[in-house]
């Protein structure tokens, strides 16, 4: 019999997943450059603007609309996107799937998070777009702006530990909570990002697609190796 960690759910389609990975793969790299170059050359687009005054109070662009406790609740969604939490994340993760023995999705996590966020920072030198000057930003901030590197990390590494443990996951119930209750949280955080004026919308669009692809990249990928090595294992039998 296979491995158990090679094995996924039997109640899981097996679509071509080897092109699913490529053509996520190179969707991301679209959007990534395709948009990055549109700002490199001083575009700008209209919704951005109006996004990010809507947010703040007309008579004094340095206070956020909404209640007074909205703001505090913002910064601590936004710090779940922050590299130390993301961290940490990835770290329980990975030791997690290792401690029950799933070694090749402890694997994929870790490759797929950390070569993930190689890419966003990458992204974020090559554009090297500046921050919103338009209102006062309300957390303190230092890169560039584009893409959200929270709305894509948030997206790269929560979306690939979903995506992954949903793979060793039965129960069709849970793998839909799990996908909605991260789908939410990779929301929320992105839109923290521009409630705080520290990004502009754009920058937390492109972000939240050039993830969502790596993480859906990374998935059929790992369904792939293992659909190839069930199939393996199978004629291996077959054979005997």
């Amino acid at each position: 019999m296979p491995a158990p960690d090679w094995t996924p759910p039997e109640d899981v389609a097996h679509p071509p997943y080897a092109f699913m990975a490529l053509g996520a793969l190179a969707a991301a790299v679209l959007v990534v450059t395709a948009t990055g170059a549109t700002l490199a050359h001083g575009a700008q687009f209209g919704f951005d603007r109006a996004i990010l005054l809507a947010l703040r109070t007309p008579d004094d662009l340095a206070v956020p609309a909404g209640p007074g406790w909205l703001r505090q609740v913002m910064v601590d969604v936004t710090a779940l996107g922050g590299r130390t939490v993301l961290t940490i994340a990835v770290l329980l993760a990975v030791g997690f799937l290792l401690a029950i023995r799933r070694p090749f999705s402890a694997a994929l996590v870790a490759a797929g998070t950390v070569s993930g966020s190689v890419a966003v920072q990458i992204g974020k030198r090559l554009v090297g777009r500046e921050r919103p000057a338009l209102i006062d930003h309300l957390v303190e901030v230092g890169s560039a702006s584009f893409p959200s590197a929270h709305a894509a990390n948030s997206a790269i590494i929560y979306l690939t530990l979903a995506l992954t443990i949903m793979q060793i996951i039965p129960r069709p119930s849970v793998r839909w909570y799990l996908s909605g209750a991260t789908i939410a949280l990779v929301l929320l955080i992105g839109t923290s990002r521009v409630y705080l004026g520290v990004h502009w919308p754009s920058d937390v669009l492109a972000g939240w697609a050039a993830g969502a692809l790596w993480a859906l990249a990374w998935w059929a990928f790992g369904s792939w190796l293992r659909l190839r090595r069930t199939i393996r294992d199978d004629r291996n039998r077959c054979e005997v």
